[in-house]
Formats: structure tokens, sequence, C-alpha cells
């Protein structure tokens, strides 16, 4: 394929982390490598220039919203995603099936395909695979994901397995339809929380011979300990020569568990959606900028932190700007966030580089202090109902 190729640079020792680079017509892609969410062609509150001064070498953009809105006649005569919305590194674009499958009595499941209304105006659409090739084609990604059903969390097995083998056909379809050399076409594992199904579906999807593999329907409100346990599972009969992507996956601890299982590529919207409520990681732990504790703080939110917001403001003024509502203030928190999570992945690198991971993993994990499971599951169900009604989602 043109420009496109994955080397698989070095193996953590102890661990099943791994040291990559993804070459595309774009422009490289260091792994493991954390993808910041531009959903409708922009990451909310960050401009394409504040994206590239933090680090990002890649963003993810969403087919489903895109082709809604402005629609990809407009977006491909406009140069596609690059031209339009300025940015020249490399792109992901989601086939949208998870925001399809979210949109509930919205939508009706066949063989075919899915035919499925408009949140915006009620317009009657259809997605079938060969549609959402030529969809994901005209926006003119690197990258491109496979047309899936994403069962939802809690679901029984056979409605797992229902789902998991729609998605294989759907794969195989996908594949037949795709046009392009330019772009790579990623198959995306389902199955559930059922061990069983996800190697079967890893083993089927491996034997497609797919360039590149993420991992769908996980992160959907079960226990981080499943969550890593059926990662472990499905990673263990994926291809170890290419690459692997774990769909909707960005809180710092997750980064550090995941990359240790092997995980090449993430992306969640959780960085600048938590920014825009006053949340900010550190080192220790996420901090809310609205509490009265940093209301005269002439410091950063972080002093170990190298991004634009903690180099030139203090925490002080971070809290003022949420107090008055200022629209700064989301832009500075997303900025912060934002590189804080691409920061750390530069730090993992170098540790996969140096054979250092095991200690960066135990010194992190040492120090920072996760949202509370309960608090974090809750919090997730009521953003994502919220994400439904209006038919958004990560």
């Amino acid at each position: 394929m043109a420009n496109l190729s994955f080397q698989l640079l070095r193996s953590a020792t102890g661990s099943e982390a791994r040291r990559g680079r993804l070459t595309t017509p774009h422009g490289n892609i260091e792994t493991p490598v954390f993808m910041p969410v531009g959903t409708q062609a922009t990451v909310k509150a960050v401009t394409p220039h504040q994206l590239a001064e933090l680090g990002a070498s890649i963003v993810l953009s969403n087919a489903y919203h895109l082709y809604l809105r402005p629609g990809t006649a407009i977006v491909k005569d406009l140069g596609g995603l690059h031209g339009f919305m300025s940015w020249p590194r490399p792109i992901l674009t989601d086939s949208g099936g998870f925001q399809v499958f979210s949109l509930g009595h919205l939508r009706k499941v066949t063989e075919e395909g899915v035919v499925f209304r408009s949140h915006h105006d009620g317009s009657e659409h259809f997605f079938t695979p060969e549609t959402v090739m030529r969809v994901e084609e005209d926006l003119g990604a690197d990258i491109i994901m496979a047309f899936d059903e994403c069962a939802p969390y809690p679901c029984d097995q056979e409605y797992a397995r229902q789902a998991m083998e729609r998605t294989h056909r759907w794969s195989a379809r996908c594949l037949a339809a795709k046009r392009r050399d330019d772009q790579w076409l990623f198959g995306i594992v389902q199955g559930g929380i059922y061990p069983e199904l996800r190697r079967e579906s890893a083993s089927f999807l491996a034997s497609l011979d797919f360039p590149g593999y993420a991992v769908g329907g996980l992160s959907l409100g079960e226990p981080k300990a499943t969550t890593y346990a059926i990662l472990a599972e499905t990673l263990r009969w994926l291809p170890t020569d290419k690459p692997r992507y774990l769909m909707g996956v960005g809180s710092p601890e997750d980064l550090i568990e995941c990359v240790e299982r092997g995980v090449d590529m993430f992306d969640a919207v959780l960085p600048t959606r938590i920014a825009r409520n006053g949340a900010l990681f550190t080192r220790t732990g996420r901090r809310n900028i609205r509490n009265a504790s940093f209301r005269r703080m002439d410091a950063p939110v972080d002093p170990t932190c190298d991004c634009y917001t903690c180099t030139t403001f203090s925490a002080a003024y971070l809290h003022h700007l949420f107090k008055t509502e200022e629209l700064l203030g989301y832009t500075l928190a997303s900025v912060h966030n934002l590189r804080f999570l691409v920061k750390l992945m530069e730090e993992i690198r170098a540790a996969l580089d140096s054979d250092t991971f095991p200690a960066l993993r135990d010194d992190f994990l040492a120090r920072y202090v996760p949202t509370n499971e309960e608090v974090r599951v809750a919090q997730k169900a009521k953003w994502e109902q919220a994400q439904r009604a209006k038919g958004e989602g990560r």
C-alpha cells in the first residue's frame, strides 16, 4: 500500500508492551500513541496549531457525524479532512458504528445494514458496509475503520454473539468494498465480555488479514479489572506484527495498564470532556479547578507539566476563568489534559526504548490515584445518556 507500513521496533522485557512506528502518507506515528478526538473535524476548544504544539501526531474524527453535517461531498470537495480542518498530520476516522448503535429506537439493524434517523432532523439514512467505505474514502483519513455492531454492556452472551458474527460478515464486505490504496482499513474485534467470543472474533478477523486491528466494545461501564482481562485475552489472538488499537480508552492509569498488555493506539474524548467540567490531570490524580483551594494558588496546577497552560498561568487564574465561565478556561484546561496524556505517551515510549518501562509503570501507578470506580461508572453512564439523547458519543 502507498506510504503505509508498521514497524515493531522493540518488545519490552517482562511485559507485552511494544514500541513501534506507523508510516502514513501524512507522516509517521510513534507508538504507543494517544489520539485526541475531533469528532466533528475539531477537537473541542483546541485549534489545530495548539494540537501540533502540544505534540499530537494524529487525531480521530467520526464518519457518522461528518456524513450528517456538513456532508461528505463538501469535505471531499474541500480537500478531504486534512484540507477541511487544516490538519496536515495523520487522521483516523471511526466508521460511526458506535454512534449508530447508540441511537436505540432511532435505528433498525438488518443483515444488509442499519436504517437510522438523524438525531438532528429526523431524516432517514441507510448505512451498509459498502456505503460506510464510500463515506470514509471521501473523508480521506489515513486509517479507516470497518463498520461493526457494538454490543452494549451489559448484554447476554447470545446477543453478543449475534453482534459479533454480524460484525464479521460486515468486515469481509468492507474489505471487498474498499478501493483506495492510500488508506489502511482496520477490523474491529467484538464479543462483549465473553472470553470465548473474543478469541473467536480475534481469530476470525486475523484470518481476513487486515493491516491493523481495533478492540471495540470495551470501556462501556464494565469494571476495569474486566476490561483488562478481556483485553489481554483478545490481544493474545491478534497478529504481533500489526498495530492494535483500543477504542475509547484514555484515562492515564488505563494507558499504562493497557500499554503493558500490548496496545499501540488509544483514543478518548475523556481529556477534553472532563476539562470542560474543570477536571485537570496531575501526576497524583485529577484535580477540580473550581475548588476553593485554588483561589489564591500562585503556581501551576501541575508543576511537572510543560504545557502552555502550566508554563504560563497560575492555578488561581484558571480557577477564576471557570468561576466566571470564561471560554478561555475550557481551552486552557483542554490543552493541559491533552498535553498530559501526550507527554505520558512520550515517557512510555522513552522507557520502552531504554527497556525501563516496568519502573515507569510502577512509579506512575504508585502515585496516581484513579477516580473512584463507582463514581467513574456513574459519571460515564450519565454522560453517555446525555450523548445518546443528542446523538453524539465518544
